[in-house]
């Protein structure tokens, strides 16, 4: 069988080199001047391509979307065809093209000219027909593709995608977007679950006991609650230890079956043990439980008071999706 690995090695190099000679191409006054155009746009980010840079396009207007710029993908067929429509004088255009000499781009340029509106553009040949009519010139010009034949789209499709998403995250964080404000764009999926997902949503109702019940009132409360552990609370309600399954049986294994009688919770169970709150993300809890050297599969929650409010199993968090 043929060995190919070499060859893919060398390639990646390729692009990543690519990458790399676009912090020389690139301006440091017409980046600061792009940041700036987007970063004061009272409208909307619209941005084009056609074919693989439309692609690529789509995909950056989807990351400035996602943190905290509004911005739509408008394919400049569709822009000559009534989608123009949607393009105001308060937006700000990105057109991608790495000829620069896109038919469908220079198609729809005089109406976003006439609209007032400034157009920056990521180009593979800043001596072209869009970078002379952009208010800003990106560029992401090329030595070689990744491609035997130096043909098809690809160390330039990924400069200009990495240039975009620069741009974007740089935006982002003159904008100060906060952990919060990401994760209420991506509520869904593991990325915003582990953003947003508190133990609240996730816990059990708290499974108490006192600590003065006997062995057989353990064993009936575990069976009754069905979680796997008990906690075990003062009078008031506040945390003194947990009795979980293992601690149940262990606790039998090495006690005479006649000193059965004298065994309680107190006993059995393990004081004060790590505890989770209601408001934690239950990604945090996650870690709590699995990040050390002996893992554990249940946590007591408490309150501020240290009043047991519930408990949370890994099993529930795992099958939450985290």
């Amino acid at each position: 069988m043929e060995n190919h690995f070499g060859n893919v090695v060398k390639l990646l190099k390729l692009e990543a080199s690519s990458i790399e000679h676009a912090t020389v191409n690139l301006r440091e006054e017409d980046v600061n001047e792009a940041i700036s155009l987007i970063g004061k746009c009272d409208g909307k980010l619209i941005v084009t391509g056609v074919g693989k840079s439309g692609v690529i396009a789509q995909k950056i207007a989807q990351t400035f979307t996602s943190t905290g710029t509004v911005a739509v993908f408008v394919h400049p067929s569709d822009a000559l065809h009534g989608s123009l429509g949607m393009v105001s004088k308060e937006d700000v255009v990105i057109a991608l093209s790495n000829s620069g000499e896109t038919d469908e781009i220079l198609a729809i340029l005089p109406s976003i000219k006439q609209r007032g509106v400034p157009v920056i553009s990521i180009v593979g040949n800043i001596d072209s027909t869009l970078s002379r009519s952009s208010d800003v010139v990106l560029d992401a010009s090329v030595d070689k593709e990744a491609c035997p034949l130096n043909l098809a789209p690809t160390a330039s499709t990924t400069v200009a995608l990495a240039i975009g998403d620069a741009i974007a995250m740089t935006v982002m964080e003159s904008r100060g977007l906060t952990a919060d404000d990401f994760a209420a764009n991506h509520p869904a999926g593991r990325l915003g679950k582990r953003l947003t997902l508190r133990v609240e949503s996730l816990m059990h109702e708290s499974p108490n006991i006192e600590e003065s019940a006997g062995w057989l009132d353990v064993v009936k409360a575990i069976s009754k609650y069905a979680l796997g552990a008990v906690n075990v609370v003062d009078n008031s309600g506040k945390l003194i230890g947990i009795v979980t399954d293992g601690d149940l049986r262990r606790t039998i294994e090495r006690t005479e079956p006649s000193r059965f009688l004298s065994l309680d919770a107190s006993l059995m169970m393990t004081r004060d043990p790590i505890v989770a709150s209601p408001e934690m993300l239950a990604y945090d809890a996650l870690q709590l439980m699995e990040d050390r050297p002996s893992q554990i599969s249940v946590l007591p929650v408490v309150d501020s008071a240290n009043k047991c409010v519930g408990l949370l199993r890994l099993h529930d968090v795992v099958m939450s999706g985290l």
